[in-house]
């Protein structure tokens, strides 16, 4: 039988004690910032917030909205399908029927914590109505309380999708 020896590296003491590779690490460092010193004129800046930026793409996923049919009424049957999906378990639904004589459901509360999601899309996948997209274009969510950041149903329909132009 073979046994095929695979030499390990690092035994040397210059290996063990990491500086060598710290020290290189900031002379490439210092070296940029040196060059970017010297040549403020080629350094690429947004002035954010003044300027926005201008490479978000139609397929970037921004806060969260909630989608009507065409006769008004909210097109979430409660279903429950988002919440399931959602890997940070940031989707509370509460059902309610409907008033209006259909017979399908309603959410009663539909609330998105925005400081738990991880804006990965599962939710707009895995709705079967078109209900949840993400669309919007708001990159940027400020609040000063944790409130803030709790999307309620009447903040997400209120939100409308970005329109290019």
């Amino acid at each position: 039988m073979k046994i095929k020896k695979i030499p390990r590296y690092g035994d040397t003491l210059k290996e063990k004690l990491y500086l060598p590779a710290i020290f290189s690490g900031m002379k490439v460092t210092l070296s940029h910032f040196i060059t970017n010193l010297k040549d403020t004129d080629n350094l690429r800046v947004v002035w954010y917030p003044e300027e926005k930026p201008k490479d978000i793409t139609k397929r970037y996923r921004g806060v969260h909205r909630l989608t009507h049919r065409y006769d008004g009424s909210i097109r979430c049957v409660a279903c429950f399908m988002c919440a399931t999906a959602c890997p940070a378990e940031c989707i509370f639904i509460e059902a309610k029927e409907r008033d209006d004589g259909i017979d399908e459901k309603e959410p009663k509360r539909f609330e998105i914590d925005l400081l738990e999601c991880v804006f990965c899309g599962e939710c707009v996948e895995a709705c079967p109505c078109d209900a949840i997209r993400m669309d919007t274009g708001i990159f940027s969510f400020i609040g000063k309380k944790r409130e803030d950041f709790i999307l309620t149903k009447d903040k997400l329909l209120a939100n409308k999708e970005l329109k290019e132009g």
